[in-house]
C-alpha cells in the first residue's frame, strides 16, 4: 500500500509562500510548563515523559455541513494548480472570515502534484510524522532498530497522539536542530522546529508536508518516477505507514474524508494535529495522509489551516479542501469523483 514520490513539477506555480510567524521565547521547567499550556491544548503540560496525553478539543461540538465541492473538468491542457484553485473556490467562499487554509496533493497514479493557499501554518501534533520520521532516519544512521521504549513511545504519539510521548522523542532528536538536520535531507525548505519544547508551534506549509509524505509512502526506496530514492529505508516507512494506518477511532476525520465513504473500501493512514491559540481563540486543525477512493486510486494529501473558530468548524474546512484536492484528479469519464 505504499505509494511513489514524482520530482517535483517545478514547472507549476506552487502559491505556497512562507511567511514568518514571530513568538515570544519560552523557559524550560515550570515556565516552560505555564506556556506550553497556554500556547495550545494540543501540545500538553509535559513535566515528565509519562504526563498523561491531552484530548484538545474534546468539548467542540462535532458536527458541521461539509461543503459540497463542484465536478472539476480534467482538462490535461490545464495546469493542476489551477484546477486545484478552482476546485478551492467553493470551499474558501464558505469558509468563516480570516479562517486561512492550504493544501497539496500527490496523484500517485499519475505522477502529477498540485497545491493551493500561501503561508505557514502551525504544524500542532502533524509534526508528530516528521518527528518519527526524523527519529528513524538517526536510527538508520546509527545502524540500530528503534529501542523498546522508542517504540512505545512512537505509537502512543502517532495513534493516540499522546504529547508526552512526542516530548520525549522530540528531546531524542535533538529538538529543533535534529529535525532541521533531517528535513534538509528529506527535501523540506519551508519547515522550522518550534522553539525549545514547544514543537506543536513549528512551521511549516502544505507543500513541505506533502514532500515528507512523499519521503513517508515511497514505494520500494522509490519517491517518483525520477527513481529518487527515499531517505527512509523500507523498513522504516513499513513501520511509519502502519502506525498511520491505526490511528484511534476518534481521530479518523480530516484527509481521510476524501476517500472511500463505504466502510468495506474504506484504506487510509494519516496523522491530525489540532490547538487553539490563546492569544485570538481561534483553532488551528491539519490533515496529512494517505488516502484511497472507491475506485482504488491512491493521492497524498496535506492539509492546513488556522482561524477557525472551533474545532469542528476548522475539521470541516479541512475536510472539504481534502475532498476539492483529490477532485482534481480522481477523474471518472472526465468528471472528478464527488466521493
Amino acid at each position: 500500500m505504499a505509494s511513489e514520490r514524482a520530482p517535483r513539477r517545478r514547472s507549476l506555480v506552487r502559491i505556497v509562500l512562507a511567511s514568518a510567524v514571530v513568538m515570544g521565547g519560552t523557559g524550560v521547567g515550570t515556565a516552560y510548563v505555564k506556556a506550553q499550556a497556554q500556547a495550545h491544548a494540543d501540545v500538553g503540560r509535559v513535566t515528565s515523559a509519562a504526563a498523561a496525553p491531552v484530548a484538545a478539543g474534546a468539548s467542540e461540538e462535532t458536527s458541521v455541513k461539509p461543503v459540497v465541492n463542484p465536478t472539476v473538468a480534467a482538462d490535461p491542457t490545464v495546469a493542476p494548480d489551477t484546477l486545484l484553485s478552482d476546485a478551492m473556490r467553493p470551499v474558501t467562499a464558505a469558509a468563516e472570515d480570516g479562517a486561512e487554509v492550504s493544501v497539496a496533493v500527490f496523484d500517485v497514479a499519475s505522477g502529477d502534484s498540485a497545491a493551493y493557499g500561501d503561508g505557514a501554518f502551525d504544524t500542532a501534533s502533524i509534526v508528530k510524522v516528521d518527528i518519527l520520521a526524523t527519529l528513524l532516519l538517526q536510527a538508520q544512521d546509527e545502524g540500530r532498530s528503534l529501542t523498546a521504549q522508542e517504540k512505545r513511545y512512537a505509537t502512543s504519539m502517532i495513534e493516540v497522539s499522546d504529547n508526552a510521548s512526542a516530548s520525549a522523542l522530540w528531546t531524542a532528536i535533538g529538538r529543533a536542530e535534529g529535525l532541521a538536520a533531517a528535513n534538509k535531507r528529506f527535501g523540506l525548505t519551508d519547515t522550522e522546529g518550534g522553539s525549545g519544547m514547544l514543537w506543536g508551534l513549528t512551521q511549516t506549509t502544505a507543500a513541505d508536508q506533502l514532500t515528507l509524505l512523499q519521503q513517508v509512502f515511497a514505494e520500494n526506496g522509490a519517491s517518483g518516477d525520477s527513481g529518487e530514492a527515499s531517505e527512509l529505508n523500507e523498513a522504516s516507512r513499513t513501520y511509519l505507514q502502519g502506525l498511520m494506518g491505526s490511528i484511534a477511532e476518534d481521530q479518523d476525520w480530516g484527509v481521510s474524508a476524501a476517500g472511500a465513504a463505504s466502510t468495506a473500501d474504506r484504506r487510509f493512514a494519516l496523522k491530525n494535529g489540532w490547538l487553539p491559540r490563546t492569544a485570538t481563540g481561534l483553532w488551528d486543525v491539519n490533515s496529512i495522509g494517505r488516502v484511497t477512493t472507491a475506485d482504488g486510486r491512491e493521492f497524498l494529501v496535506a492539509v492546513v489551516s488556522k482561524g477557525n473558530t472551533t474545532k469542528a468548524k476548522g475539521i470541516s474546512l479541512v475536510e472539504s479542501a481534502a475532498r476539492a484536492a483529490v477532485s482534481v484528479f480522481a477523474v471518472d469519464s472526465g468528471t472528478a469523483d464527488q466521493s
